[in-house]
């Protein structure tokens, strides 16, 4: 992963989920300053801190990553349902197809 390129990444999910570094930091328990290392590039981000990242941004570690394009390649039709929101709905949809691509890529088959 380069870490510049990680950097930015995080930076726009931050924006996108319209999340403070001090909220992330709160949310994830990483502190600020670390936090703030990692959006300038200084510092490389860890795997667990990634999804934690991830997580509370609202995005996947692959995109945060740079190492999947399915977020561009899926299209879906959706009714929300049970006061579930389309952006949840869709973040899921992409943790699953995102895990599909990662198992077709490594050779595990499964079940359809």
């Amino acid at each position: 992963m380069d870490k510049h390129f990680v950097a930015k990444q995080i930076g726009a999910a931050l924006k996108r989920a319209n999340i403070s570094q001090r909220r992330l930091a709160d949310v994830t328990e990483i502190s600020q300053s670390t936090l703030s290392r990692i959006i300038a590039g200084d510092r490389m981000v860890s795997m667990p801190e990634l999804i934690l990242i991830a997580e509370a941004t609202g995005t996947t570690v692959a995109q945060l990553a740079g190492t999947s394009n399915v977020a561009e390649r899926v299209q879906y039709a959706a009714r929300s349902t049970n006061s579930s929101s389309m952006d949840s709905m869709r973040q899921k949809l992409l943790h699953f197809v995102e895990l599909n691509d990662y198992l077709d890529e490594q050779g595990i088959p499964t079940l359809r």
